[in-house]
């Protein structure tokens, strides 16, 4: 196809297809990119030079983690060890907060048996904790409710873990839209899991880590008060954690207080205030130090803040950091692929987030 040729059929000048192609003129626009990949029959992707790297949309098989958890038989003895369920467990920890979600869809099912039959609610409980912290990132709140609920159930009377489930009790309900209940249940762990000063650092930082549930909570509910003070509670206990072993994998820390201020902020719309704190905190060499499922998750939620105050390009360089960080956050959950979807309706939308359309299949 000719330049002339091509010109015609975007209906635009040579000279624009000869600038375009010499990289003199940028394309910027969504729809113009789009309009090319038509007319050029080629994937949009492919004129970003950007191949696909990750799977786009819901893995398959949490049909297979329902069934896993819809099981109320009498498990068999597990196919390994105590111990080498515990390395499982670690590893599924691990595949988690490295977003390699389609890969922990394949691996639960088998764990949550395996845990089922071990004679350890430590382990299960742990099992039942990343099984919703996954369902709930794809779209399936309520059956991650049901995960966490069997985690606080097999917790019993363990303060520190039924304290770790109730974190999972917290993310599942607000995920819901059940902020209310959230706030309830998650509050209410706080105030019997608060350890004394010679308790181990870790469960400071599960007290810290329902704390921030609840004070997302009560945002949620528009208690911004309630929101503030425990917002405050949790800063408090952040600034005295140095250095400690996060075995119960809550990444807390004054890191996680300040992103936690940022989606407060939003929540209570105030977005240029949460833009405002976004910034300053993502510079922190402590950011960069957070699982990238942590990252990911903020910032698709920061890209709903720059939606709240109209600007689609920094929308669209936080999802872009997003998939950078940890594809599958954007390309896997579905509100990643809203969010998209609504800087993509922008006029013109930043070229940015054109890939990141046809990945999610909006484009096609």
């Amino acid at each position: 196809m000719t330049q002339q040729m091509l010109a015609d059929r975007l209906r635009r000048s040579k000279s624009w297809v000869d600038k375009v192609e010499r990289g003199v003129r940028t394309l910027d626009r969504y729809s113009v990119i789009q309009e090319l990949a038509h007319v050029l029959r080629v994937d949009p992707e492919v004129l970003l030079g950007r191949p696909r790297s990750t799977p786009a949309g819901t893995p398959d098989g949490v049909d297979d983690i329902r069934a896993a958890l819809a099981r109320y038989d009498t498990p068999q003895a597990p196919n390994q060890t105590t111990e080498e369920l515990r390395r499982q467990v670690g590893y599924a920890w691990l595949t988690y907060q490295h977003a390699h979600y389609a890969q922990l869809v394949r691996v639960l099912p088998g764990l949550i048996d395996d845990a089922q039959g071990a004679q350890s609610a430590e382990l299960l409980v742990q099992a039942y904790r990343i099984t919703s912290s996954l369902l709930v990132k794809l779209g399936e709140a309520d059956l991650g409710w049901l995960a966490a609920d069997r985690a606080m159930a097999v917790a019993g009377d363990d303060r520190v873990l039924a304290a770790t489930a109730a974190v999972s009790v917290g993310q599942a309900l607000r995920a819901s839209g059940r902020d209310r209940l959230a706030l309830a249940a998650t509050a209410a762990a706080a105030n019997r899991v608060t350890p004394a000063p010679q308790r181990p650092a870790g469960e400071w930082a599960v007290c810290g880590t329902l704390l921030l549930q609840a004070a997302l909570a009560a945002a949620g509910c528009g208690d911004t008060r309630r929101a503030e003070e425990l917002t405050d509670r949790a800063a408090g206990i952040a600034a005295q954690l140095r250095g400690y072993d996060d075995s119960h994998r809550t990444s807390f820390g004054p890191i996680a207080v300040d992103l936690a201020r940022v989606l407060i902020a939003a929540l209570r719309g105030e977005a240029a205030e949460a833009v405002q704190r976004h910034v300053t905190v993502i510079r922190r060499e402590a950011w960069r130090r957070l699982p990238a499922e942590y990252r990911g998750a903020y910032l698709v939620d920061a890209a709903r803040a720059y939606l709240q105050i109209g600007d689609l390009r920094g929308a669209a360089r936080a999802l872009v950091d997003a998939d950078s960080v940890a594809p599958a956050e954007v390309r896997c959950r579905p509100l990643a692929r809203s969010v998209i979807a609504e800087v993509a309706r922008g006029h013109p939308a930043p070229a940015g987030v054109a890939r990141l359309a046809t990945l999610v299949g909006l484009t096609r």
